[in-house]
């Protein structure tokens, strides 16, 4: 087993080699410069450490890994533009470095490269792969779809938003997981297993976003900080505000979550404070932990050693106590 740098030195390194420089320039140049934006690459790094983590050879999965972190790419390049988001990672999303049309064309082909790369594998294996990838792909779409209706209902449920981050972001850490399972030739019932663990760890992972999103630093986060307060998106912290609050914090947030911000900043401000004072802030750090913990005790019935168990662990808990 590596550790977390080595996993993700090997994985760009082998990243910047797929890079490379082709034509057209203007089809090609944004893919590049989203993919190159940096990140945390926390889902082929997943890939990569579940691999060895069955015992597989880690190399043999950087196709696989790559393959998901260039989906996932795609899906924020077209997240952006539906978000009309200005920056990615602290920089310039893809439609406001070009345009609009550059960034749904780039994105289409990103999504046919990350198919591209399941090629390298045997048959079985391609076919095992891509059987995961498809079904993902389809749930990351749905739950995007969620999160867009969700901006213009008033009667969102917490179970409705859970189910929600669940597909947009919580089955592509479990896919990355199990993908590299699939590599290294587990069980069945440990990729089943992993597949849990990585998806339960990524709901913790997005619940910790949306918080970040309300409370980080905007130099460490690398995204507008409020962003989700200013797109009036339905939070996990929104809707425990929704559920703690006086009758007259609730009129104040939803008329705030109702029409677009005159002001932003203020906006963002009185969510904010409302967030804090309601106890949805600490509603919300508590449901991580608790996504957490449940992502923990999954590793129970894992075929792996205890020294893997608890590498997992540690990877689980650093991502949950993360500020970026």
């Amino acid at each position: 087993m590596l550790s977390i740098e080595k996993y993700q030195q090997e994985f760009i390194a082998f990243l910047k080699a797929y890079s490379t420089e082709k034509e057209p320039k203007n089809l090609y140049e944004p893919i590049s410069y989203i993919l190159r934006l940096g990140g945390k690459r926390l889902r082929p790094v997943l890939t990569l450490m579940t691999a060895d983590v069955f015992d597989g050879n880690y190399k043999e999965a950087l196709n696989t890994a790559l393959s998901v972190e260039v989906f996932h790419n795609f899906s924020l390049v077209h997240d952006d533009i539906m978000d009309d988001a200005p920056l990615r990672r602290g920089q310039q999303t893809v439609h406001e470095k070009w345009d609009v049309n550059t960034g749904i064309l780039s994105g289409d082909a990103m999504l046919i490269m990350a198919y591209q790369l399941f090629e390298y594998y045997e048959p079985e294996t391609f076919q095992a792969l891509a059987k995961l990838f498809s079904k993902t792909a389809l749930e990351v779409c749905e739950g995007q779809q969620y999160d867009v209706d969700f901006e213009t209902r008033n009667d969102v449920t917490i179970p409705e938003y859970l189910k929600m981050i669940e597909y947009k972001t919580a089955v592509l850490v479990g896919a990355a997981m199990k993908m590299g399972a699939i590599v290294a030739d587990a069980s069945v019932e440990d990729q089943n297993s992993i597949y849990e663990f990585g998806k339960n760890l990524g709901i913790a992972f997005q619940l910790q976003d949306d918080y970040l999103d309300a409370f980080g630093d905007p130099k460490t986060f690398g995204k507008q900080v409020g962003g989700d307060i200013i797109e009036n998106k339905k939070t996990y912290l929104y809707l425990k505000a929704l559920e703690f609050s006086s009758d007259e914090d609730k009129i104040k947030l939803t008329d705030l979550f109702s029409t677009a911000p005159k002001d932003s900043e203020t906006k963002v401000d009185v969510a904010k404070k409302i967030f804090v004072d309601s106890g949805a802030s600490d509603a919300t750090k508590q449901a991580i932990a608790d996504y957490t913990s449940l992502a923990f005790s999954g590793l129970e019935s894992l075929n792996i050693s205890e020294e893997k168990k608890a590498l997992l662990k540690a990877f689980g808990t650093n991502l949950m106590n993360r500020t970026v």
